[in-house]
């Protein structure tokens, strides 16, 4: 089956689900501003529709584990996360805001089905020495959606208006259900081995994201760099309408930080192993620490040059984030952890829109500086946990 299914098909999916992910975003929250006229509520409904991963990324990927065709589930997912899109359109024009929310709040429930839900299926279909190549390359796909996706949202809302660039965001995300689908079949034995629980593997995954000093390190910083990059995005519509003369020309930001990023992973992909995987993640941390600052300057072309170097740290901090996870996940948890670990990025992105939606309407360069702050608390953060191999108890929680 590995055989069958080639990477570029599966690169093709990830970037078409990723890239409606990416544009979903931005246009949820351009639709909020365009028909409720706040910046506070545009910033709340991106921070729903987020903040439920939590909760939903770690059942996902232990449902994803178990499954003898994960592709299935996955693709099952990729279909209710898009009607989810479309629910909330529909209610920001017919049901009081509050509801709208709590629709988004169910509908990011599978979001971590587009991030690490698909990257923990990359094992199966690339084996091997092939493996770190491949595994820059997806971390590529989120650059080319972040580089898409925004660009999608402004320019489609810009010409036919916010909602239909939450229609086209939602049927990009159908687009991906053929690579969904036919992703590789778990192999016979992997199934077999199921004899646990879901609630146990749900502890044994916890366990494992939380007591392998290297994966939790590395997760920390990954939450709170995305909680840093939830306050920037938050403040994406007022940067445009105050420095770039238009809240929908803020979505260009975004696209130059994905432009930066995608550019990093394509020199990672040639070089993966030149620098350690543990070493770009913090260090990545402290580039988007500096880039928040200078973005407080406020000139145009200041700002574009602080997002270009945001997305030098963000794209390789998401490839070591990937090589590390693999390399630390066992087998029969990986979906999980990828997914749990996806699930807690997005909800440290979702608290960081959602402190800064309402602190940007008073200052917009206190928010940039409370970011900058963040990034650099996320890399200090790499060295408050320890650093010790893994204890005995923890492998015997993740064998078996």
């Amino acid at each position: 089956m590995t055989k069958r299914y080639s990477l570029r098909f599966y690169l093709a999916g990830a970037v078409a689900a990723r890239a409606g992910d990416e544009m979903s975003g931005p246009s949820l929250m351009l639709a909020a501003f365009a028909l409720a006229g706040s910046a506070v509520d545009a910033s709340s409904l991106l921070a729903g529709i987020t903040i439920s991963a939590a909760v939903g990324g770690p059942v996902l990927g232990a449902l994803l584990d178990r499954a003898g065709r994960p592709g299935r589930l996955l693709a099952g997912a990729l279909v209710l996360h898009a009607a989810g899109l479309g629910m909330i359109l529909a209610g920001l024009s017919r049901l009081p805001f509050r509801v709208t929310i709590v629709i988004a709040v169910v509908a990011g429930l599978l979001g971590p089905a587009l991030s690490g839900g698909w990257t923990a299926q990359l094992p199966r279909v690339v084996l091997g020495d092939r493996l770190p190549r491949a595994n820059a390359l997806d971390a590529t796909t989120f650059s080319v959606a972040s580089l898409a996706g925004p660009a999608l949202a402004g320019g489609v809302a810009e010409t036919l208006g916010a909602p239909t660039a939450v229609v086209v965001s939602a049927v990009l995300i159908a687009l991906a259900l053929p690579a969904a689908w036919m992703l590789p079949d778990r192999s016979g034995r992997t199934q077999g081995a199921q004899t646990t629980s879901v609630v146990s593997d749900l502890t044994a995954g916890l366990r494992v994201v939380a007591g392998r000093p290297s994966l939790a390190r590395a997760t920390l910083t990954s939450v709170l760099s995305c909680a840093a990059q939830g306050m920037l995005t938050a403040c994406i519509p007022l940067l445009g309408e105050r420095i770039l003369g238009g809240a929908g020309r803020g979505t260009v930001l975004l696209s130059c930080t994905a432009i930066s990023a995608m550019t990093a992973n394509a020199v990672l992909a040639r070089f993966p192993r030149v620098v350690a995987p543990d070493t770009v993640i913090w260090g990545s941390a402290l580039v988007q620490a500096a880039a928040l600052a200078l973005a407080i300057w406020g000139q145009p072309a200041v700002l574009i040059a602080a997002v270009l170097i945001a997305g030098i740290g963000e794209g390789p901090q998401l490839a070591a984030l990937f090589a590390v996870r693999h390399r630390e996940a066992p087998e029969r948890l990986r979906g999980q952890i990828f997914t749990t670990g996806a699930s807690l990025k997005i909800t440290g992105f979702a608290l960081g829109a959602a402190v800064a939606g309402p602190v940007a309407t008073r200052s917009l360069p206190g928010t940039l500086a409370l970011a900058a702050s963040v990034a650099v608390l996320a890399a200090l953060g790499f060295f408050a946990l320890p650093s010790a191999s893994a204890t005995p108890s923890e492998d015997r929680a993740t064998s078996g």
